[in-house]
């Protein structure tokens, strides 16, 4: 499975600050020409800078895909903190990541541009699955701070990742795709349909399966 988390795309439209620039510039690029080919030199020449003023925003090329990281992270673990105490764990990171995602689903062909960027480049991939455990990571300590025991935090922050993770995906190979709340919430069906089959009488997982998608 690819890493599909594109919580640092470009907007549309940008400020004419430098940050802003490059990362238009190296969106632009990439997009023309791959990302292995191309380089900090080229960046800085489209926007109209230097190699010195691309890495006093950046550490490398790879991290203008990922600069947002930060900002996604904590948004998703303020949704997860501030759920209500009478939402199960699963549903708390499910319902968070769904948030976030919905926003970034928005940007359209520029989020599958970019997934295409991540699947076609092993460094890319390299770069998503670090950001992708602090992520995870950080969903953990926070369903800690909900009192969830450390174990049970631990596991469900996992399968919420790999649950947003597939969900993406399935969104950015639709050419005409599903709401993504409507991919996620499926999705957490499916897993739960695995850890809980459904019984001879059909209930079981159906049963069970309740989300809060229509909340």
């Amino acid at each position: 499975m690819s890493s599909p988390i594109p919580y640092y795309l470009p907007m549309p439209r940008w400020e004419a600050g430098a940050r802003a620039r490059l990362t238009q510039a190296a969106y632009e690029l990439y997009f023309e020409r791959g990302f292995e080919d191309v380089t900090v030199a080229e960046i800085a020449a489209r926007a109209g800078l230097t190699k010195r003023t691309f890495f006093r925003y950046f550490e490398d090329k790879r991290e203008v895909l990922f600069s947002g990281a930060s900002a996604f992270q904590d948004a998703v673990v303020g949704l997860v903190v501030d759920a209500s105490e009478d939402v199960a764990p699963i549903d708390a990171v499910v319902a968070a990541l769904a948030a976030g995602g919905s926003t970034l689903t928005e940007l359209g062909e520029g989020a599958r541009g970019r997934q295409r960027l991540i699947d076609s480049s092993s460094e890319l991939q390299e770069r998503e699955m670090i950001k992708m455990v602090a992520l995870t990571r950080a969903i953990d300590d926070a369903l800690q701070r909900r009192g969830v025991p450390e174990s049970v935090a631990s596991i469900t922050a996992q399968a919420g990742v790999a649950v947003f993770q597939t969900a993406f995906e399935r969104w950015a190979r639709q050419d005409a795709p599903d709401e993504f709340s409507h991919l996620i919430y499926s999705t957490l069906d499916e897993l739960r349909a695995a850890v809980h089959p459904a019984e001879p009488d059909g209930s079981g997982a159906a049963r069970r399966a309740t989300t809060t998608r229509d909340r």
